[in-house]
Formats: structure tokens, C-alpha cells, sequence
């Protein structure tokens, strides 16, 4: 039985322990005394939901995580460079992968699908603005649909890795944005961009519907929590004196420990965090 009790609003997303299996994953996370988790489906990040999913696949990962017993919160997924034009056969593919991920968070029972603010690259493929244009329609597109399965849908609006890498791109990016798209925030990204965390809130707070936790320094998000430059405490005030009533996620991607000490490095970040919500 678990020992340990974070907030209720404080999940772990199974890309902390991307290394195991689904199965073992859950059970790890479960142990630890989490009760809620993200479900990642990031190819090249974490393969817990394949990426080349068909109706079996999306039946075997709801009734895995079913088993664990845990609650998803939301389903981290990607359907390919947003940014991108595609042919009759891409858009296919392209919508034919979005029904079955939104089918996967429907059977879940995850309240939204997060999808990522353009492709893995800074350089648009045409020019800035309408590389954001294409993004922000297909996430209303995608919006639409989830509405459809009966779930929301929600976008990493800041991520330094991809086309929206610096708060003014992804303040571009959100007042695009139809208001059926939510916000995730994630404190990692931010601060690896070089912009505050607070900032952030305060651009984007009513926007904002799920929060990551992971720490970073400028030019790396890779670093557990207590082990880089963001300030969780103002980051966290901030978004309570908005009156923020959404969750939490650890999404400890970190490389700076072992696997070994990867589950107390998650049992000390849910304990910080817990204290600061």
C-alpha cells in the first residue's frame, strides 16, 4: 500500500518513468502514492501508447490503466508537424490518428488530449505568422472533434523545443487560439526559454487549464525539482491568487538521476509541490 500522500490535484505523468513499461510504470506511480497520472503518447519521448495506433491498441491501454486504478487527467500526444501542409493522403492519416487518440482519452476517462504547439523545430516552414495560423486551426479543427468524443483540448503553448519556443511566440500562438483550446503551462519550458514563470500567468492565467512541474535552466528542462533555476513558490502563488482550480502533473523527463533513484526523486518533488499548491 502506498505510504505517501500528495494534493489531490497532483499527478505524475507516465513519462517520469518512460523507461519502464505501461504496466510497470502504473504500478510504480501507484506505489508512490499518486492517485492521478498524464498518460504520455510522444513517439521519440515515451512509447507507453503506440504511435501507430489502431482500435486493439487503443482497447489494451485503456484497460491497462483501468487495472491501475488510477485517474488520467489527460493524454500527452502528438499527430505530427501541425505547421506542415499535408497531402489528401497525410490528412488522412493525420485525422485518423486524432479520432483514435481522443477515443483512447474518452476510454480513459482523461478530461482532455494535449497537443504540442507546432513541429519539432524554431523555423517555420513558411513564414512565422502563417505557420501560427496553421497551428491554431488545426487545434480548432481538433477541438471540434474532441468536443465530439466528449473531452477537451489543450496545447503545451510554450515548449522550447518546438516552433513556439519563446513567450512572445506562444503569446502569438494563444491569441490565435480559438477559446475551445486550453493551455497547458509548463514551468520547465518556460524558464528554459529565458521568460518567468509568473509572466507567463500573467499573460495567459484564464487560459490556463493544467500545469507541468519540472525544473530547468535557461537551455535545458531536463533537471529534477530542486536542482534548477525555477522558482515553484512565486509560480504556484501566482496561479493560486488567479484562483487557479486545475491540476498538477510531475513530468520529470530529467536526466540527472539514475533510474534507480528516479522514484524518490519523485516522491521528494510531490512532497515540495504538495507544500506550495
Amino acid at each position: 500500500m502506498p505510504t505517501t500522500r500528495f494534493d489531490a490535484r497532483l499527478g505524475c505523468s507516465t513519462i517520469s518513468f518512460r523507461h519502464q513499461p505501461l504496466p510497470a510504470a502504473l504500478d510504480t506511480i501507484a506505489g508512490l502514492g499518486f492517485t492521478e497520472i498524464d498518460l504520455g503518447a510522444l513517439p521519440g519521448v515515451c512509447d507507453h501508447v503506440p504511435y501507430v495506433l489502431d482500435a486493439a491498441a487503443v482497447t489494451e491501454v485503456a484497460a491497462t490503466v483501468a487495472a491501475s486504478g488510477l485517474t488520467v487527467r489527460s493524454v500527452n500526444g502528438d499527430i505530427g508537424d501541425l505547421n506542415r501542409p499535408l497531402s489528401a493522403a497525410g490528412r488522412a492519416e493525420r485525422d485518423r490518428h486524432l479520432a483514435l487518440l481522443l477515443e483512447l482519452t474518452a476510454a480513459t476517462g482523461a478530461t482532455a488530449l494535449v497537443l504540442p504547439c507546432g513541429a519539432l523545430r524554431h523555423q517555420p516552414v513558411d513564414t512565422l505568422d502563417r505557420d501560427l495560423d496553421a497551428v491554431a486551426a488545426e487545434l480548432a479543427a481538433a477541438a471540434r472533434v474532441a468536443a465530439a468524443h466528449g473531452v477537451a483540448l489543450w496545447t503545451e503553448s510554450l515548449h522550447v523545443h518546438r516552433l513556439c519556443c519563446t513567450l512572445e511566440r506562444a503569446q502569438r500562438l494563444t491569441d490565435r487560439l480559438s477559446p475551445h483550446v486550453g493551455i497547458v503551462m509548463d514551468f520547465s519550458h518556460i524558464v528554459a526559454s529565458g521568460a518567468d514563470p509568473v509572466r507567463f500567468v500573467t499573460l495567459f492565467g484564464p487560459r490556463i487549464s493544467h500545469v507541468h512541474i519540472r525544473d530547468a535552466v535557461p537551455g535545458n528542462i531536463n533537471l529534477s525539482v530542486g536542482r534548477g533555476q525555477v522558482d515553484f513558490d512565486r509560480g504556484l502563488k501566482a496561479l493560486a491568487d488567479l484562483g487557479f482550480a486545475g491540476h498538477f502533473s510531475l513530468e520529470l523527463e530529467t536526466r540527472d538521476v539514475t533510474h534507480d533513484q528516479r522514484p524518490a526523486a519523485a516522491v521528494a518533488a510531490g512532497q515540495l509541490i504538495s507544500q506550495l499548491i
